[in-house]
């Protein structure tokens, strides 16, 4: 049960500069042929959708092997998952989310595969289950953006805090934990350290919330809102590539930064597939499209994206992932009867 602090409990070790030295394990090899005759792979994922098209049409281009490619927010896709092994079905044969006490609470009923593929030792310690139950996709930094034309500089926000201040009433946005598992985190540990009247002031203050970080990104884009909050900073920098003009709020009280695991799924119809795929996933080739897209890559040995600070240099914000693992559904559940 304690497996799960093993991924990242303590936010510090995600600023680890390289990989893991002297690594006690033995890499898993993959029959490529074998994954190619099984000749597909059903991929669950909350990837955002450009990132995770990139990786199934590399995938497919290298291997011959079709990727069937479910994608939803994260707790939706976990909650597709948890309704087909209940009825004791098995549908997906890898799963990527971003709720790594889900990944933790689901390997210990032991609903996934070991598998320590090629660059496991790349991944920091906090990045993936020393058994290999579970390896980080990527690591996503959940902050604050804004539109940088309709924020005069002023009025930026510093802190968390700020964004209670009657002035930002009607201009801002969020997501709803009840869709994206990365915003169960943020919530869980934003009440549970300012408790739920900070999430009343911001009610007070007319934040919208939408189901994903896309939604809240177009209401950006579109002008309909002017500060994101808890926000996936991908998004903005995705914008920032084209022309829109979006700045990325590092607060002085910290961001998050929170990995999105990759399992491959027990009694997966091409148990094969999964292991090249699961492998693929943390490969050059793979890890490299997130830091060209303005997210950080799992790997330690692959460089921040261009224009942001190096995780080493900001302060991160710890997530309790036991506490967020028990109370997950409270969280959800109260977030709805204060924002709703």
């Amino acid at each position: 049960m304690l497996k799960r602090r093993d991924f990242m409990i303590a936010a510090a070790s995600l600023a680890v500069v390289g990989p893991s030295v002297s690594p006690s394990w033995a890499q898993d090899s993959v029959d490529v042929a074998k994954a190619k005759a099984e000749g597909k792979v059903v991929w669950y994922t909350s990837t955002p959708v450009p990132q995770g098209q990139k990786i199934v049409n590399l995938f497919e281009k290298q291997y011959g092997i079709k990727v069937e490619m479910f994608r939803s927010g994260g707790s939706a896709v976990l909650r597709r998952f948890q309704q087909e092994a209940d009825a004791g079905r098995t549908a997906a044969d890898i799963m990527t989310t971003s709720d790594p006490a889900a990944a933790a609470a689901l390997t210990a009923k032991g609903l996934f595969v070991a598998f320590k593929p090629k660059n496991f030792d790349k991944l920091p310690e906090a990045a993936r289950d020393k058994d290999g139950y579970y390896v980080a996709q990527r690591l996503n930094m959940m902050t604050i953006y804004i539109r940088e034309d309709k924020v005069a500089a002023a009025d930026v926000p510093k802190t968390w805090g700020d964004l209670v201040n009657a002035k930002y009433k009607g201009k801002m946005v969020m997501t709803d934990p009840s869709f994206t598992s990365l915003q169960v985190s943020v919530v869980g540990m934003m009440s549970k350290e300012r408790g739920w009247g900070f999430y009343e002031k911001l009610r007070a203050n007319d934040i919208m919330v939408v189901q994903s970080n896309q939604q809240v990104s177009d209401m950006l884009k579109r002008g309909e809102r002017d500060i994101a909050v808890g926000a996936l900073d991908s998004y903005a920098a995705e914008e920032r590539h084209a022309g829109h003009p979006m700045k990325t709020l590092y607060p002085s009280d910290g961001v998050f930064v929170i990995p999105s695991p990759t399992s491959i799924i027990k009694g997966g119809p091409h148990p094969n597939a999964a292991k090249l795929f699961a492998e693929f996933m943390i490969s050059d080739e793979v890890q490299k499209i997130f830091p060209a897209d303005g997210g950080f890559a799992a790997r330690s040995d692959i460089p921040a994206p261009a224009g942001s600070p190096p995780l080493s240099s900001i302060k991160i914000l710890p997530v309790d992932y036991a506490y967020i693992q028990k109370e997950s559904s409270r969280i959800k559940k109260k977030f709805n009867e204060v924002l709703q």
